[in-house]
């Protein structure tokens, strides 16, 4: 008895050196509880209060590590099916709401104050049928080619290796738009004031929003297929934000303002297109510039070490095609594996460890949008209507919010003993990670498990509605 009252000791000394606490970790159910209380009026209706869906449907969320469509979360959580449909699909309850509220309460973290950067990118998720909001034949990132999918554009706001998703806009396609699509506009709830926007569009919008809704950040990063746009780097500039933006290797620069003439035609007027007279290069080229500098730059601790890169700058010139010059950094990352190229419109007197830092925060907007399907089910989810697409995304920001927040909380709350990095003889200790916490909820929540009684019954419905589908399919077949 004595040597496992031993054993226990050192267990609880052990938790407590990591920063764990049981007693906090045995109240997780209660700080989700009242986490939902503080966002629950913006799942009410005018007649019904149906925020408790709200809290049973994100509870499935992380608490679940498969299947999470509406569905299995409403019979894994024990709410009627129906009810949770009609609440994510159809209830008129605003996530947009919801979402603004997050960003502020997300933006007015201490850990979100100063030097946060937002995160712009897209992410497909693969749909059987153009059943879904949005859903056609477009480009998948995650796969590489045309496929039929879903594809919706994302913020990510990041701090000190935190990050979390604050808004999103699903992308339609523009023959979405035509009126062959009226019927399937109409199927899909998609609001009448809804026109054709580009990703590009949809980014920009999200990010004036995000800024009018008083989030705070210091820069705004996003990859090649918003930084090639010279009209969207200007859109950024021109609502002041300071951008890094990537290009492809092959975009062209002016490593001195060329001459913008516009040749005289046969009649002895200007012509109306422009000629650019200088020596242009590309970017791949002005790395091998033998006058560029490069400067080794320690960016953050990672599993492997420390992260670090070279890096080097200098002052380029593009034209646009109405022929006016825009001046730019252009700043080069060099690392064993790749070389990324980027512009950027940061102050002149802006020191390069700090373009570094800023720049190289986009690695974080991919860990967000991993996080979002793996942890919370994204590419999991299964419905057919624009707002369900639009209230499953304002819940999963506010799952992944429950989980940022908890980590930020303990990590405040209980210091780690620092005599653990003599003992692993490390220099940086890993920080609790999402998939630590939810696993630490599944354990104080634990899903409830199917009496025989009911995995039968869900046999017998899942039986009928294959048999009932197919009746269908054959009648549509033998349909004149």
């Amino acid at each position: 008895m004595p040597v496992k009252i031993a054993n226990e000791k050192t267990k609880t000394n052990l938790i407590a050196q990591w920063g764990l606490n049981l007693d906090e970790i045995e109240d997780l159910p209660e700080r989700l509880t009242k986490f939902h209380q503080g966002y629950h009026a913006w799942m009410r209706t005018c007649t019904r209060d149906t925020s408790r869906f709200g809290l049973d449907y994100i509870s499935g969320l992380l608490r679940m590590k498969t299947k999470r469509n509406i569905n299995n979360i409403a019979r894994t959580v024990g709410v009627p099916e129906q009810n949770m449909q009609q609440f994510i699909s159809d209830s008129p309850w605003s996530g947009y709401d919801l979402i603004s509220v997050l960003q502020q309460d997300i933006s007015a973290h201490p850990q979100f104050q100063a030097e946060s950067v937002l995160l712009i990118d897209e992410s497909a998720d693969e749909k059987a049928g153009e059943h879904s909001a949005g859903a056609g034949r477009q480009h998948n990132g995650r796969l590489g080619k045309i496929e039929m999918s879903q594809v919706g554009v994302f913020l990510s706001l990041t701090n000190s290796g935190y990050h979390n998703w604050i808004d999103g806009e699903l992308y339609f396609p523009e023959k979405w738009f035509t009126d062959a699509y009226a019927t399937k506009r109409k199927r899909i709830g998609l609001p009448p004031e809804r026109s054709f926007a580009t990703k590009l569009e949809l980014a920009l919008q999200m990010t004036k929003r995000a800024y009018e809704n008083g989030v705070s950040f210091c820069a705004v990063d996003c990859d090649t297929l918003y930084g090639r746009s010279g009209e969207f780097r200007d859109e950024l500039d021109q609502e002041r934000f300071e951008y890094y933006a990537d290009v492809p290797h092959n975009t062209q620069v002016y490593l001195a303002p060329p001459q913008i003439v516009y040749p005289l035609t046969k009649r002895g007027v200007p012509s109306k297109n422009h000629e650019v007279i200088g020596v242009a290069y590309t970017v791949a080229e002005v790395k091998a510039q033998p006058a560029i500098e490069w400067e080794h730059i320690t960016l953050r601790p990672n599993e492997r070490g420390m992260l670090q890169a070279k890096f080097a700058r200098c002052r380029a010139w593009t034209v646009r095609d109405d022929g006016s010059l825009r001046p730019e950094w252009l700043l080069i990352r060099q690392t064993k594996q790749k070389t990324i190229y980027s512009l950027s419109n940061a102050p002149e007197d802006t020191p390069l460890w700090t373009m570094a830092q800023r720049k190289s925060q986009r690695y974080f907007i991919e860990r967000s949008n991993q996080d979002a399907k793996s942890e919370f089910g994204w590419d999991e989810f299964q419905a057919i209507k624009y707002r369900a697409w639009v209230h499953h995304l304002a819940l999963t920001i506010m799952a992944n919010w429950f989980i940022t927040e908890t980590r930020l909380a303990w990590a405040q709350k209980y210091e780690r003993d620092p005599d653990l990095l003599e003992k692993y003889e490390t220099d940086v200790l890993p920080a609790l990670s999402v998939a630590n916490v939810r696993e630490l909820l599944r354990a104080t929540m634990p899903l409830p498990q199917l009496s025989p009684q009911q995995a039968t019954e869900l046999i017998v419905k899942h039986l009928d509605n294959r048999t009932r589908s197919r009746k269908s399919r054959l009648s549509k077949a033998l349909s004149p």
